[in-house]
């Protein structure tokens, strides 16, 4: 007769997802985002900031649902920053105490004519380097410039240090795109599951 095993299966493990929103004056953002996978769905003022949030999310392998809106009458400057702020807020909280996740990673993504480096430490450190000359100013309603005021807003809150930076590129669209398909690809590594091993980190503690 084989023995019967009386020990308790493992409790399964949370979820890692969150949802948060944020409503000001100018914005109204609200972020759904599983880190494990699930629909991406995103709607914003900019045809091409929904594109760009799209190719970010779908290369880290969220589920996102991310609904924006703002005073694009103005610009989309307020609408763009707010966006990151909030789905900081939600990968933060997706993380919990940040003790079981890669923390470290990096990648590299050619794109035609341009290449971008995303380099990525998930480790409660908010810190942004960016570096990308974008040649054509605009796409659409999109001020490239933006780009750089998302990444700031996001790395902020969502406590990552992130050097992106656009090694090369003669179009803009193809080197904003490299930039934040390689975000998602260095965090679809970085966040992933380090289960049973504790925070990564030589203190024991983030």
């Amino acid at each position: 007769m084989e023995p019967t095993d009386l020990t308790d299966p493992p409790p399964p493990a949370p979820p890692r997802q969150a949802r948060t929103s944020r409503s000001t004056k100018e914005t109204s953002i609200s972020v759904d985002v599983k880190l494990d996978g699930g629909e991406v769905a995103i709607e914003t003022p900019s045809g091409f900031f929904t594109h760009m949030l799209t190719a970010l999310a779908s290369y880290a392998g969220w589920g996102l649902k991310l609904h924006a809106e703002g005073d694009a009458h103005v610009d989309l400057h307020h609408t763009v920053e707010d966006a990151g702020l909030v789905l900081g807020d939600a990968l933060a909280a997706a993380l919990g105490d940040f003790s079981g996740h890669r923390r470290f990673a990096s990648a590299l993504v050619p794109m035609d004519d341009a290449l971008a480096e995303a380099a990525l430490d998930a480790g409660r450190r908010p810190f942004l380097h960016f570096e990308a000359a974008f040649p054509q100013p605009v796409a659409g309603n999109f001020d490239f410039c933006l780009a750089e005021e998302f990444f700031r807003a996001l790395v902020t809150r969502a406590g990552w240090t992130l050097h992106l930076t656009g090694r090369r590129g003669r179009n803009s669209h193809h080197l904003a795109e490299a930039l934040f398909k390689a975000t998602g690809l260095a965090a679809a590594t970085a966040l992933a599951p380090r289960a049973g091993l504790g925070p990564f980190s030589t203190k024991g503690v983030l």
